[in-house]
């Protein structure tokens, strides 16, 4: 089984953040990157699901999009048991949104071969949107499933776990080649070894540029993106709380005429 997982760096959860002079995202110049974490839960999932079918050509394929921080993340991957990475990097790519990171993936697939699964995490850590894996699903015609809490090798098939609103769970039996966004916490992810550590450093990593991929300048960046960021700030925080006092009834007539009268939304 060939898996192919997508890897998303963004800035470690303890970094404190500042939107930069331009407004338009936050000053990450000097910002330690890490894995997505989602993704490093999709990528623990790869590795287990080739494990389990035990196929003697079967692989795990890391992939990122980016500059030196995807190749780090990706060495990671490597650490943690992939076979080999592809890394799609390109100056060309500054403004790029999660459409054109879909279609980038899309791309790589394609120019890899194909595979039987794609991975991505539900969502990234930095924008949370969760649709790049969604639409990657949409461009390669492949079906998909979302928020996967459970995979399970079959045949031609996977059967996989699906988490919905109030705690329900949807089973289904997905046919490949598919895609899976994988929710937090479907597994604990493995620490590399000093073992997996030193043997990344001599596993493959293909470095692809948006020729390599078919892709013209007007596909990528903020030319080929379907929404332009226009400002970026740091919500106000405002104080004065009002608490409503009287019998339940009375409290709850005070609230819906603030709500009607002050606030406006009923």
């Amino acid at each position: 089984m060939k898996i192919i997982t997508c890897l998303k760096p963004v800035p470690d959860r303890s970094s404190r953040l500042f939107v930069n002079e331009d407004k338009t995202w936050i000053k990450d110049r000097d910002l330690t990157f890490v894995t997505s974490e989602a993704d490093t839960h999709a990528i623990e999932a790869a590795l287990r699901l080739r494990d389990a079918t035990d196929e003697p050509d079967g692989e795990v394929i890391a992939l990122s999009i980016g500059s030196d921080r995807s190749a780090r993340v990706l060495r990671a991957g490597l650490a943690m048991g992939a076979n080999r990475a592809i890394q799609v990097s390109d100056d060309l790519l500054a403004g790029s949104d999660e459409f054109v990171h879909a279609r980038l993936i899309r791309q790589a697939v394609l120019k890899d071969g194909g595979a039987d699964v794609l991975l991505t995490g539900v969502q990234s850590d930095d924008l949370g949107g969760g649709m790049t894996g969604i639409m990657a699903a949409e461009l390669l015609g492949w079906p998909h499933a979302s928020v996967v809490v459970a995979i399970e090798a079959g045949s031609e098939k996977l059967r996989v776990v699906r988490e919905l609103e109030g705690g329900l769970t949807e089973t289904l039996d997905i046919p490949t080649p598919c895609v899976l966004t994988v929710q937090m916490g479907i597994n604990q992810p493995r620490y590399a070894s000093l073992k997996g550590i030193m043997a990344a450093k001599r596993k493959e990593l293909k470095v692809w540029g948006i020729s390599d991929l078919d892709l013209s300048p007007e596909d990528v960046g903020a030319a080929g993106a379907l929404y332009q960021v226009n400002d970026v700030f740091v919500p106000e925080v405002e104080s004065g709380a009002q608490i409503l006092t009287g019998t339940p009834i009375e409290a709850a007539t005070q609230l819906i005429e603030k709500l009607r009268v002050e606030a406006k939304v009923i």
